[in-house]
Order: C-alpha cells, then structure tokens, then sequence
C-alpha cells in the first residue's frame, strides 16, 4: 500500500469563496437560459403567472452573489495569508514545464509535471482565462440588470456602466456576449470536473475531496 502524507492545499477562505461561486452559477445557468427564451408557462389565467419575474429575481440574487464573491476572489489574490495569490497564475511562464505538462496530458509523457506554483501551468491558463470569463459576464450582468432603472442603487450601476454597454453595440449585443459566456462558463465546468475526477482516479491524491477537506494526501517516495 502507498504511504501517502496529509498536505492542506486550500485555506477555509478558498473553498468557501469556491462553492459559492460553484452554487451561484449553478443558479445562474438555468434562469438565465429562461431569461434568454421561456420555454414553458404555468396553468391557468395570465394575470396570476408571474414565472419570469421569479426568474429575474432570482437570477439577480444569485448574481449579487457572484459579484461579490468575484471581488472577494480578486481581494484573496493581492491579500490572501494562503496561497492561490496572483502569482499563481503565471505558472505558464515556466516554458519547459508547459510543454512537460502538454505532453503528460496528451499521453505522450509518462513524467508528471512538477507544480513550482499551486495552479500547474496548463492549470494557470484556464483559471486566468476563468478569472476574465467571470469580470465580463459580472461586468455584462451588471449593465443589463442597470438597464431602465432610475432610482435607487441600481440606478448608480446603470448611470456607471451605460457608457461602456453603448460602446459595446448597446443592450443586444451586451445581452448576446452575456448569453457567449454562459456557454464558454458551462464548457469550462465541463473541463474542470473532467479533469478532477481523471486527476485523482489517476493519482489518489484526493483532489476532488480537497475542495471540502482542504487537503490532498501527496506519496510519499521511498
């Protein structure tokens, strides 16, 4: 049997932050493709339905919630007392571990790719790639959600992000990249899960079970 050792590989801030996001977009996805085309109606007379607005309540809700979550994300990459800070994310730089790491993926290599930073280099990319995925679908939600709204605080988001959204090509086209990103999210998700049930089928390091223990359990070489 593997003698393995217990390392903590996220702090309690990290997965916290991890699955509010992952319960947020959760959320997002299926009111947000209502949103988008209303596929069904409840019975009964039109007066008493008031599915959409239920809709749009909720995908509000939860959007808050990724926007704050978002920023608390941001604030732990400049702040953070853990690991996962911005330098993290420029583990691509490393050249010769990229390509190491390209090669192991692609099942040319049987040499694991040493992690020199928390994110592997492939690892860096696509939570780099991730991390701009969410400030435009934040920055694109807040500006359709502003839209018409003349009082209150969601008045100040419309007033702020008016500008940037007729920039863009106005609410449609706002609303079309808004809808682009959902996809680019739901095969991110579709990546992600892959490749963290294959890591830890293949290496036992508890990768999967880490994002609620905090821990990974690393071989120990003899």
């Amino acid at each position: 049997m593997d003698k393995r050792v217990a390392k903590k590989e996220w702090s309690l801030s990290m997965r916290a932050n991890h699955w509010l996001m992952a319960l947020s977009i959760f959320i997002l996805i299926p009111t947000g493709f209502y949103i988008y085309d209303p596929f069904t109606v409840g019975a009964g007379e039109t007066i008493d339905k008031f599915l959409m607005g239920h809709m749009r309540y909720v995908h509000i809700l939860f959007g808050t919630l990724l926007t704050f979550t978002f920023i608390w994300r941001i604030y732990m990459m400049f702040f953070s007392r853990f690991h996962a800070d911005f330098k993290d994310f420029f583990a691509w730089t490393n050249i010769p571990n990229f390509w190491k790491q390209i090669k192991f993926y692609a099942l040319i290599s049987e040499e694991k790719p040493a992690h020199t930073h928390l994110y592997g280099p492939l690892q860096s990319i696509a939570y780099g790639g991730l991390i701009i995925m969410w400030l435009l679908i934040v920055v694109t939600g807040l500006i359709l959600m502003g839209a018409n709204h003349d009082a209150g605080l969601i008045s100040l988001v419309d007033a702020g992000l008016r500008p940037l959204g007729n920039a863009i090509g106005g609410l449609a086209v706002v609303r079309y990249i808004h809808h682009i990103l959902t996809w680019l999210i739901i095969l991110f998700i579709a990546v992600h899960l892959y490749m963290a049930f294959w890591y830890d089928v293949v290496f036992k390091e508890g990768t999967v079970s880490s994002m609620i223990s905090g821990r990974v359990f690393n071989k120990i070489e003899e």
